[in-house]
């Protein structure tokens, strides 16, 4: 890309796990599309405990549904207060079969999936095993997309 072409954006994707940081990362992603006329599409990336818990049958599904569909419902008032338009998906950062399966691939899966030219996602601080999740995502994300990728 040569330095004079203006940069297009039409898809931010933003990697969330319902935490504080996460929804920073929201604020950034929303403003960034807001800049360029563009969509936001949220990734909720569920973590290694809810995995587990959903696989061993003693995390709720209907808890986790509920818990992401309360954040998305805070993502989506964000987006709409910009005049942003803003899909959603859920996946699990970790699979107990796929080795190759953590939270930095489900992110770049995604990003290819949707077409993502943006990638916003937080860099929490190592405060505890669930933190972790998108922090690690961040690390290999930041060194492995095509993409540009804003770590907040």
């Amino acid at each position: 890309m040569d330095a004079s072409e203006p940069v297009t954006v039409d898809t931010v994707l933003v990697t969330v796990d319902g935490s504080e940081e996460s929804a920073t990362a929201v604020e950034y992603a929303v403003a960034v599309a807001d800049r360029y006329d563009a969509s936001v599409h949220a990734l909720f990336v569920l973590g290694r405990g809810v995995v587990r818990g959903l696989d061993a049958g003693t995390v709720d599904e209907t808890d986790v549904a509920e818990t992401t569909q309360e954040f998305f419902d805070d993502v989506r008032r964000i987006a709409d207060d910009a005049g942003v338009d803003l899909a959603t998906s859920v996946d699990d950062g970790f699979s107990q079969t796929r080795k190759t399966r953590h939270p930095g691939n489900v992110v770049l899966d995604t990003a290819d999936a949707v077409d993502a030219d943006f990638v916003v996602l937080p860099r929490e601080p190592v405060t505890g095993t669930e933190a972790e999740v998108l922090e690690k995502a961040a690390e290999y994300v930041l060194s492995y997309a095509s993409q540009p990728v804003l770590s907040v």
